[in-house]
Formats: C-alpha cells, sequence, structure tokens
C-alpha cells in the first residue's frame, strides 16, 4: 500500500489547520514551508471508510441518527481484537471527538478552581483545557533517564496542592511516544487511588505502537481502578478523521457513565452522523488491514527522520516506541529555544510543535508530525541539516 501513502496532495487552501494556519500559528509561509505541527496525517484515510463516505453520499439523506448501536458494537469489537480489551458496547459514550470528551470530563467532575495534574511534558491541551475551564494545572514532571522518560511518584505526591480532583493520564505518551508498562500503569492507577482522582487515561494514539512494543489499556492493567476511570479515545489519529469530531469515553462505571449522559443530555452535544458512519467502518477487518500498512509505513519515516536529524551534532531525535510525532531535542547544540526556533522557522521553514508548549521538560524540544509523505520527511530532515550546518 506504500503508493497510497507516498502521494502528496496539496492540503492548502482546504481550511486545514496544519497547512493553511502555518503563517498566522508558526511565521511559516505554506508556500515554501513544511506544515508538521497539528496531529493529523497527510494521506486520505482508508478505503473502507471513503467507501463509507461514498455510500452515504449516494443515498444522500443526512437526517438525525438515532440508532448507535453499530457504532458501540464497533468500538467493542476493536478494543477486543486490537488490544485484547473486552469493552461492553454499553460502556461507550459518543462526543465531539476525543478533546470534547476530555473537556466534559472536567466539566463533570471538577468544579472552578480545582486542580488538574498530568505528567509533563504532554499533550499540550491538557494544560490548554485546564485553563479554559477555570481549573488550575499541577505539572508533575516525568524524569528522563537517556533516551527514555520514567514516572517518579515520590516527587509527584509531592507536588500535590490537595486540591486536585482529575488526573488526566496519557498513554502511549504524546509527545515523547512512550508506551508504559503494566506496572507503569499499576503505579499511576494506586497513585489515582491514594489521592482520590478521577483518572482520565487518554489512549487516542493505542493503534499506532511499533513492534517490539506492546500497550496495554489501563482497564485491562488495572481493573480495580473501575470506579474511577474514564478513558476517552477515537478513530482520530488512527484514521485521520479528525475534522469529523467524533470520539468514544469508554466508562465501565454506571454511576460515572450516567452522570457523563446526563450532562451531555443538558447540554443537547451530540456527534455528527457521518463522522459515526466512519468510524463504524474504520474498525473493521478491512480498517485493521489499513493501519497495520500505515504503521509500517510510518515506520520507514521515523527510520529516515532520525537518520538526519541525529547526523546534526547536539540533535537528538528520541527512539519512538509509538506515534507519528518525533520528539527532537537540541539541548546538545548548546542553543536555548530562542536561539534554535528561528533556525527550524526561519531557515528550514519547517512550522513544528515547540516544545515549552508541552510544559516542564519540554523547553529544548520541538515536536515534528512524521505522518506525511517519505519525500516530505526527506525535505525536512535535508531542511534542518541545512538550518544548523554550521555546527558540522
Amino acid at each position: 500500500m506504500n503508493e497510497l501513502f507516498d502521494r502528496i496532495i496539496d492540503r492548502r487552501g482546504t481550511g486545514s489547520s496544519k497547512w493553511d494556519r502555518m503563517k498566522a500559528g508558526f511565521g511559516v509561509s505554506p508556500d515554501d514551508g513544511l506544515g508538521m505541527t497539528t496531529a493529523d496525517s497527510d494521506w486520505p484515510t482508508a478505503p473502507c471508510v471513503i467507501e463509507a463516505v461514498r455510500q452515504a453520499a449516494d443515498h444522500g439523506i443526512f437526517g438525525y441518527m438515532g440508532v448507535r448501536q453499530p457504532l458501540y458494537d464497533s468500538v467493542a469489537w476493536w478494543m477486543g481484537t486490537r488490544h485484547g480489551w473486552q469493552v461492553d458496547p454499553d460502556w461507550v459514550v459518543t462526543v465531539q471527538g476525543l478533546g470534547f470528551g476530555i473537556a466534559m470530563c472536567l466539566e463533570v467532575w471538577s468544579e472552578p478552581g480545582d486542580g488538574v495534574a498530568f505528567f509533563t511534558p504532554v499533550y499540550h491541551e491538557f494544560r490548554i483545557k485546564t485553563e479554559k475551564a477555570g481549573r488550575i494545572a499541577t505539572e508533575l514532571p516525568l524524569e528522563r533517564d537517556g533516551d527514555t522518560y520514567h514516572l517518579n511518584l515520590d516527587d509527584a505526591q509531592a507536588r500535590l496542592t490537595g486540591r486536585e480532583k482529575i488526573l488526566l493520564w496519557c498513554s502511549p505518551q504524546n509527545p515523547s511516544g512512550r508506551v508504559w508498562t503494566v506496572e507503569e500503569l499499576r503505579a499511576v492507577a494506586d497513585f489515582a487511588e491514594r489521592n482520590d482522582l478521577l483518572l482520565v487515561s487518554d489512549e487516542v494514539h493505542h493503534d499506532l505502537v511499533y513492534p517490539g512494543q506492546t500497550f496495554v489499556p489501563m482497564h485491562v492493567a488495572c481493573p480495580e481502578v473501575t470506579h474511577r476511570l474514564v478513558v476517552p479515545t477515537a478513530a482520530s489519529k488512527t484514521f485521520n478523521v479528525a475534522g469529523m469530531r467524533v470520539g468514544s469515553l469508554i466508562i465501565p462505571d454506571a454511576g460515572l457513565r450516567y452522570a457523563m449522559r446526563g450532562r451531555l443530555r443538558q447540554l443537547d452535544y451530540d456527534a455528527a452522523s457521518l463522522g459515526m458512519v466512519m468510524t463504524t467502518a474504520a474498525y473493521s477487518p478491512e480498517g485493521a488491514a489499513w493501519v497495520d500498512a500505515q504503521v509500517a509505513y510510518l515506520q520507514g519515516n521515523i527510520a529516515a527522520f532520525d537518520a538526519l536529524v541525529n547526523a546534526i551534532p547536539g540533535v537528538r531525535s528520541l527512539p519512538l516506541q509509538s506515534t507519528y510525532l518525533g520528539w527532537v531535542d537540541f539541548s546538545g547544540t548548546g542553543m536555548d529555544f530562542d536561539e534554535f526556533m528561528p533556525r527550524i522557522r526561519d531557515v528550514a521553514r519547517i512550522a513544528a510543535s515547540p516544545g515549552p508548549s508541552f510544559g516542564a521538560g519540554g523547553e529544548r524540544f520541538m515536536r515534528f508530525n512524521l505522518a506525511m509523505p517519505r519525500a516530505r520527511i526527506e525535505d525536512a530532515g535535508q531542511r534542518l541539516q541545512r538550518a544548523f550546518s554550521d555546527l558540522q
């Protein structure tokens, strides 16, 4: 299937947040720049998903969707088949995308002024959503040992203020691509239990895991935390359908599920019918075959990017265990962020995600989206080499 992923598609002028906001958001013109920020991919979704959209368009009626069981069943089938997690379809609560689902967790299970804890560096939307909701962010820095991040729960315990109500957890981890072990998952679940925190385990990148690594859902590792566990997930990253704004909150506990469904009914929010059709089509044997091909292609992209970037003195692209998000350390150059960032922006002409936005530990990093045709990955690596050519 490489030809599906190798084809360069011009996304400029389509309203793409990655390409059409490059100039306004990152100071790089899409005319000569590369968009490597927003976590969506630059290739079409799986053929089985496109065929489902085609059939829906041919039918021509886009009315209210009152029957959700096929979607719930497909989510349960996917989790069981791909991740060994036996999900009851009744546990699935449909929301308008994973980000909205996380925001709703803050809405339902905390109040303005409450604390929300998360381990950093981490997906910048954890902080953004916390602050937008009027909650107080508590950063719990991860420890880095060489290329690997580890938990320091003694340090994390000392940083809690007592006002925290929710722990946002990222598994696999964005931006580092870390796949957590069962022992680490159990330690986090115990930490949440000791501190009476709702554990919101964002597992959206769970399908993009590379050979040698095994993703384990939090509920599989720690069924004893069912009473305080909510798992936001979606087909958005796996199948590049983020713009359809459909996600799932998998909530095994009946009381938590009742509270979330009740609040969603009050707000009268719902996911789009076409997005639900697409997700149902994605979570299928045909979708699984496409995902396997995509993961193999991404491995090639990561290898090409790492070879080029790691040839720059003082620059290190951390090995990815999962995701398509390259996490690159520039600290070895001796430059601070304000020195190396202009080289990436103005010389390499690449729009990438600034490391400081991911919280403590990201000060000398940049995150690069590697889900694009191989030719563009090679171009990006060569641009970075030229931008730092004086270090050779």
